[in-house]
């Protein structure tokens, strides 16, 4: 009877990489990228309520309410076991994910929502403009990177939510803040977090890269709503209640040396910045000029 049961472990043990091999949901995107991005991380708090459960490149953050968890992006697919592996270590349940947000419909930050919606069962909320493309698993003509982009499993179950929208969870807040720019339906989110006597309003934020594919030009002539909208999210970023920024990719705001310094010493916290977000608009701003520059200096005649 012994080496019969053996046999049956040996078996189910072989067939779990099958299993997750033939999940259309966890198939690699972007595996060039994969070993930047997904770099292991623990996870870890940053401040009161707020963690981060993503990885090295790509940051996924989680709230802690009253009644449940918030999820913050949804990184690569083949990150997914890897972020609620994360959750769980924390003490939490993927189960216990009540809404997952999505700051922008590109693969990297939204290939791991279908895994992740159905893993959970929690519905996905976005922009208008995001949902589209979420539901769609692709982007449309109006994305600079559209030329570029693979697509990603769609998401079923989108719930679209307007400019300043406020979702209870629990006793959390969070309010949606429309930051179009890198992406036309790109959003940021903002909640309050508090530790023992403080508190902080927690911003976090969309992509603001001017990256754009090879024959998209911010500067023609159909694209000029484009560049107003992303000069409104420069002026809105400087604007806000900002004592912590978390950025979708923590290189972009300096969230690596933050998280460094913090797993070193939590007092004083790397993270309490006031000025973070108008410093990440002016980086982001001066990019997008410089961009600008570029594609009229392109569009000169050549002596």
């Amino acid at each position: 009877m012994k080496p019969v049961m053996s046999v049956i472990v040996v078996l189910l043990a072989a067939a779990t990489p099958v299993q997750a091999e033939s999940d259309s949901l966890l198939k690699p995107i972007a595996a060039d990228r994969a070993q930047e991005w997904l770099t292991p991380q623990p996870p870890v708090r940053i401040f009161g309520n707020t963690y981060l459960v993503g990885f090295g490149g790509l940051n996924i953050a989680l709230i802690r309410t009253s009644d449940g968890l918030v999820l913050l992006d949804g990184g690569l697919p083949q990150g997914v076991r890897r972020i609620e592996a994360n959750i769980r270590s924390l003490g939490f349940e993927p189960g216990d994910v009540k809404l997952i947000l999505s700051t922008e419909p590109h693969y990297d930050h939204s290939g791991g929502l279908a895994a992740l919606a159905r893993d959970t069962g929690a519905p996905v909320i976005a922009s208008a403009e995001a949902a589209e493309v979420l539901r769609a698993g692709k982007s449309g003509p109006d994305d600079p990177q559209m030329a570029w982009l693979p697509p990603f499993p769609p998401v079923e179950h989108v719930r679209a939510v307007r400019d300043r929208e406020r979702l209870q969870v629990g006793d959390v807040t969070i309010t949606a803040l429309a930051t179009p720019g890198h992406t036309p339906g790109s959003m940021s989110w903002t909640w309050r977090s508090c530790e023992a006597d403080r508190c902080a309003d927690v911003v976090f934020a969309s992509s603001l890269t001017p990256l754009a594919a090879e024959n998209y030009r911010f500067s023609a002539p159909a694209n000029e709503t484009a560049v107003s909208r992303f000069r409104g999210t420069f002026r809105r970023l400087r604007s806000l209640s900002c004592d912590i920024l978390l950025t979708t990719h923590p290189a972009a705001s300096g969230g690596e040396a933050k998280l460094a310094q913090l797993q070193k010493s939590r007092e004083p916290n790397p993270f309490l910045d006031p000025r973070a977000c108008a410093a990440y608009a002016d980086t982001y701003e001066q990019a997008f000029t410089k961009r600008l520059a570029e594609e009229a200096r392109e569009g000169q005649p050549r002596p």
